[in-house]
């Protein structure tokens, strides 16, 4: 699978996602300055890869301070795990990640320097090495629920180049294929930046998974007419009643699956789902430069004056969703109830 992000020679290794589907770009974020901007224009970007480049920027930002004094060095973990949490509001796992390594400090009170600094390096490649089992086991489960001829829907990206290097729901194709299913998928373009176009169908290709590619506008037309079975999403943050905010347009797919009568799952592991947040008005809505719209791939499209709304993310009621697809299996309705029972 394709390794989206890396920690090599005190350095986070990113693949540039804003370089593809022309080129595939590693970039080596060296500071903590380059990986904030890297995360802040999207060339790292999906909820757990959020949590991965998080948990090594604290690694990068901490590995080089000097001397033994605890408290001063508690302090600077603070300020680098601060300064982190300033890059984008959305997604839960960059902040569940942060909120880790604080930790680290008080689960060791009496620990030196660098006691502390090897067990931050430690829990930054145990973050890393969880999500890549975390997203096999999704994979695995939300897999039975694709049957051989089944045409399926997704928008955005929630596949490698979202994740440590499997993905989200584009996991559970991977592991259909792996289970010999055969099957076929319709990728919305996802505008304004065009991540279903760009990386969905750059990644499922090359997967040799059969793909189409269709505009966000068609998926009402392709429900109805294409025999579309089921649709599967990622997630950025789940509250606990269930609500879910995803990239946006998500949520007008799900309504259009509602009138259709078809499934919409969303598969994300736990780390996603934020407990503390009881419905999904609470979340927080990251708004994006207005360029994003008034643009495409650098072009001009609209005049330069016009007003713009871009929220990056949508919520998804949980009324909308048939069951989420974790790594602790399949959770159905009532989600009030099996979620805080499942995760508590």
């Amino acid at each position: 699978m394709i390794k989206t992000i890396q920690f090599k020679n005190k350095a986070v290794r990113i693949i540039d996602q804003t370089k593809l589907p022309q080129k595939l770009v590693y970039k080596d974020c060296r500071l903590l300055r380059t990986l904030w901007l890297a995360i802040r224009r999207l060339e790292v970007r999906g909820a757990p890869a959020l949590g991965a480049a998080a948990a090594f920027g604290v690694l990068m930002g901490t590995q080089d301070f000097k001397g033994e004094d605890r408290e001063l060095f508690i302090s600077s973990l603070n300020k680098v795990c601060d300064y982190l949490a300033t890059s984008r509001p959305t997604a839960v796992n960059l902040f569940h990640s942060l909120e880790a390594m604080r930790m680290v400090p008080w689960l060791y009170p009496s620990a030196s320097v660098t006691k502390l600094k090897d067990v931050i390096r430690k829990k930054a490649f145990e973050i890393y090495e969880t999500d890549r089992a975390v997203c096999r086991a999704m994979g695995d489960h939300g897999a039975r629920l694709i049957r051989n001829g089944d045409r399926l829907m997704t928008i955005c990206n929630a596949g490698a180049l979202a994740t440590v290097d499997y993905g989200t729901a584009l996991g559970v194709f991977y592991s259909a294929q792996k289970a010999d299913k055969r099957f076929e998928v319709f990728a919305c373009e996802t505008r304004p930046l065009l991540q279903g176009a760009r990386l969905t169908a750059w990644e499922l290709t090359h997967a040799r998974i059969a793909t189409t590619l269709i505009t966000d506008n068609m998926a009402s037309v392709v429900m109805r007419d294409k025999g579309i079975r089921a649709v599967f999403t990622g997630a950025d943050r789940i509250a606990a009643n269930g609500d879910a905010a995803n990239k946006i347009g998500t949520y007008g797919l799900a309504v259009l699956a509602k009138h259709h009568r078809i499934p919409f799952y969303v598969v994300a592991p736990r780390t996603t789902f934020d407990l503390a947040i009881l419905k999904g008005n609470d979340i927080p809505i990251e708004e994006r430069d207005p360029q994003e719209v008034r643009q495409l791939a650098g072009r001009p499209i609209a005049p330069k004056t016009v007003s713009v709304f871009n929220p990056a993310f949508d919520v998804t009621p949980h009324d909308l969703i048939t069951a989420f697809v974790t790594e602790r299996g399949i959770i159905k309705k009532p989600f009030n109830k099996t979620i805080k029972k499942i995760f508590s």
